[in-house]
């Protein structure tokens, strides 16, 4: 069976914009795939966390990626530290990619800013050690959005040069999976730019732990323009908020948007609105509601998150030890 390896990073209030354009695809592909599914807290400390909220955000991941539907009996759920072989590859891949490459990623570029040289060394590094996370178990197919095909086209180059340089077929060239219609889904508050926890305005995203009230009163304050709902998906052209609203009514409903836009078209939006809000309550709430379920038994995420660990690191040990293998990298027996 096909392989699927993805990440997400431990910085809590996960929101609709990751549901729909990550987790609800990942539940969708779980029995279809070999998956493993990491809270990469090794990426989380390229920049300071904070040690107390960096535990609590990685359990509340955790959470979050059970109840929106991933089975950790079916798949595994773990967290990158828990299993070294990640820090071990990613150093090898340091010595394999190039400067050059890495100048190249542009994801870099916008973290660091003007700051450049006071970025840590390790928030430079993160393609590589992204690449060691797909790689580190063979990975075939990488859910991923658009922002981070560049890193998995890095991947496939380290893939690549390292098979070259030792004369190898040890690592496969991983494939992008891109899924969903609302990959991007946009603030509640400005529809040209991203839903993201970093908008210092609660109202701008829906939260997965929000809870029914919470999500009317958002939806209702969601910014919207003077006119009625367009009746084609033409009519979508440079009205941002009618764009956003009628795209996760489509992605919440599994229609197309076509569809949805012929539906609601020439409704005003305050009684779309009431239509929206009954239909993400009825998807939401109750994601909701097993997330706080599962956050007040810590013990239980924990308890997923090392059995995961067990299970990746049986896969990855051996994988790791055939790159030392093949570069001549002697080990201890017990460490085999």
């Amino acid at each position: 069976m096909d392989r699927i390896f993805s990440g997400v990073q431990p910085t809590g209030d996960l929101h609709l914009g990751n549901y729909l354009g990550a987790l609800r695809n990942w539940v969708r592909l779980q029995h279809d795939y070999d998956c493993l599914y990491c809270v990469v807290d090794l990426h989380a400390v390229t920049v300071w966390q904070d040690p107390t909220v960096l535990s609590a955000n990685t359990r509340e991941v955790t959470a979050g990626l059970i109840a929106a539907g991933l089975d950790p009996a079916a798949n595994i759920i773990f967290n990158q530290s828990q299993v070294p072989q990640h820090a071990e590859l990613a150093w090898i891949f340091n010595c394999v990619a190039r400067l050059g490459w890495l100048n190249r990623m542009t994801q870099f570029k916008e973290k660091a800013g003007k700051n450049r040289e006071n970025a840590s060394v390790g928030l430079y590094a993160y393609p590589n050690l992204m690449a060691a996370d797909i790689l580190l178990y063979k990975a075939t197919h990488v859910p991923v959005g658009e922002d981070q095909k560049q890193h998995l086209e890095l991947a496939r180059d380290i893939a690549a040069k390292f098979n070259n340089d030792y004369g190898t077929e040890l690592f496969p060239q991983p494939e992008p999976l891109i899924l969903g219609a609302a990959a991007r889904v946009m603030s509640l508050r400005d529809g040209s730019a991203k839903m993201s926890k970093s908008d210092p305005s609660e109202n701008s995203r829906i939260n997965m732990t929000d809870d029914a009230d919470t999500i009317a009163r958002k939806l209702r304050k969601a910014k919207t323009d003077p006119d009625a709902l367009p009746s084609g998906v033409a009519g979508l052209e440079g009205r941002g908020e009618a764009a956003n609203l009628l795209g996760i009514f489509a992605a919440l409903s599994d229609a197309p948007l076509a569809d949805v836009v012929a539906e609601q078209g020439g409704r005003q939006f305050s009684e779309f609105k009431e239509t929206l809000t009954e239909l993400a309550v009825s998807v939401l709430a109750p994601i909701g509601e097993e997330m706080a379920r599962l956050m007040a038994d810590p013990g239980y995420l924990d308890g997923v998150l090392a059995d995961g660990a067990g299970r990746a690191g049986a896969i990855a040990a051996p994988i790791l030890d055939e790159v030392f293998d093949v570069m001549g990298i002697l080990r201890p027996v017990a460490l085999r």
